[in-house]
């Protein structure tokens, strides 16, 4: 799972371009992942310039759920 931390995103785009799973949207200035269907390859987070983006292991029982920080 793809956590965001939205007081280091800068709102660039840049992770968007590297999601080969189109998961990552940027709409106005709020940027969203549907984590559903993210494969976590953890391209996202090596793109990010700022490092805003972190990979976690799913909670046990596989329930998958957005979390912001």
């Amino acid at each position: 799972m793809i956590l965001i931390d939205y007081d280091r995103c800068d709102y660039c785009g840049a992770c968007v371009g590297t999601c080969p799973e189109n998961v990552i949207h940027l709409v106005d200035t709020k940027l969203f992942i549907d984590n559903d269907g993210c494969t976590d390859c953890k391209i996202c987070t090596y793109g990010c310039p700022v490092r805003a983006l972190t990979f976690v292991e799913e909670p046990k029982g596989g329930a998958r759920r957005e979390k912001r920080i």
